[in-house]
């Protein structure tokens, strides 16, 4: 059966308050149809999309670019990642369902569209000859500093160039990126060892622990269109190398509107602490102007599941965290997300200082491959047009 959207949903998804959606019903500009087990009006995605895109002409278009970069219409087609109704969606396969169950290396399967086997069957990865020097260089830094000129320096573009349009090479190149943007967060010699594992060893963690690290990759592995995944689509569109559009993606994540967004949770917890005081230190926080990050996310009114299914397994042991989001879930209302949780497990399993940051860049670097390998199969440059507000020639 087609998508049906709730009310709320197509409000929206039209960016409209319910009494103007219901007044587009009675205009005949959409159609309701009644669920026949709540009674409620139901609303065809399609029709609501079509509506969206007819309310953009005749608007400015200053307003149409604004709202399309802001959170609004899809900008291009995919078929990797789907966001709907709370949940999230690789090819199709519920992503919580799959962090239950799945390696890394399946969901890199699953996302690229070959054999994980096909991919990860090759021997360890040989990293470029000044790869040894950087990590002696770069050890101790957090991720957010050393991964980007780790991988930069480490790996090479032959067998994720343009040019190389053998799938199983292609795979190989894709995989041996993955697994050197591991040595590059544990400070460790590539692998061909399970992803989770090879953090379980550097880490020195348990087999809950890490299963725990498995379950946050597959996590975050891929999350739409967002900022990095954009970046590195773009660069995969030049023409460039799997290699390059990883580069781009990673350096996207590093902002703190996005994997940045850790270091700032991170921050926060040791501001606030956990304790009698914790509520009266965040009302303090908000009456100064400031945010409490890590919290409310737009695509997930109800919560984010990626952090609901993360923070459910470590729930039970009750730790400072927990504290920290219950006060803030009570002062603004808004549960959190993937990056509260990725500190939360990074705190209970003791894990080195900017390694959320570091899980979050492992895993979204199989999206941002998949993305690039769609791009790349598309063809086509991504090039928009600027609306240009600068001082005319001559003025």
């Amino acid at each position: 059966m087609a998508d049906l959207l709730t009310a709320a949903q197509a409000a929206t998804r039209l960016g409209v308050s319910r009494p103007t959606l219901y007044s587009y019903v009675s205009r005949g500009l959409l159609r309701a149809h009644t669920d026949g087990d709540t009674r409620e009006s139901r609303y065809l995605a399609a029709e609501v999309d079509r509506l969206a895109l007819s309310r953009t002409r005749g608007r400015r278009p200053k307003d149409i670019a604004k709202a399309t970069l802001d959170w609004g219409l899809p900008v291009l087609e995919s078929a990797i990642t789907l966001i709907q109704d709370g949940h999230l969606y690789y090819r199709g396969q519920d992503a919580t369902a799959l962090a239950s169950r799945a390696t890394v290396e399946e969901v890199a399967g699953l996302l690229w569209q070959v054999p994980a086997q096909e991919a990860f069957g090759a021997p360890a990865p040989t990293p470029a000859p000044a790869f040894a020097a950087a990590q002696a260089a770069f050890r101790g830094r957090r991720a957010e500093e050393a991964l980007l000129p780790l991988l930069a320096l480490g790996s090479e573009d032959a067998d994720t160039a343009a040019w190389q349009r053998a799938p199983g090479r292609l795979a190989l190149g894709a995989a041996a990126l993955v697994r050197l943007l591991t040595a590059c967060l544990l400070g460790t010699a590539p692998s061909a060892a399970p992803i989770h594992t090879q953090c379980a060893k550097a880490w020195a963690l348990d087999k809950e622990g890490a299963d725990l690290v498995r379950m946050a990759l597959v996590l975050c592995a891929d999350h739409e269109l967002n900022a990095s995944n954009f970046t590195a689509r773009c660069v995969a569109s030049t023409g460039a190398s799997l290699r390059a559009a990883v580069l781009g993606g990673l350096a996207a994540l590093s902002g703190t509107r996005h994997g940045g967004l850790t270091a700032r949770v991170e921050a926060l917890w040791d501001e606030v602490g956990a304790d009698g005081e914790t509520a009266g230190r965040l009302r303090r926080r908000l009456a100064r102007g400031e945010d409490i990050p890590g919290h409310g996310h737009p695509l997930y009114p109800a919560g984010d599941p990626r952090a609901t299914a993360l923070l459910s397994r470590i729930r039970p042991h009750r730790p400072a965290w927990a504290v920290v989001m219950e006060q803030a879930q009570r002062l603004v209302g808004q549960p959190p997300t993937i990056d509260f949780a990725l500190v939360a497990l990074r705190r209970h399993l003791d894990l080195p200082p900017g390694s959320a940051f570091g899980l979050f860049a492992l895993g979204r670097s199989l999206g941002w491959i998949a993305h690039a390998l769609e791009q790349r199969a598309d063809a086509q440059l991504i090039r928009p047009r600027a609306l240009y507000t600068g001082p005319r020639p001559g003025a």
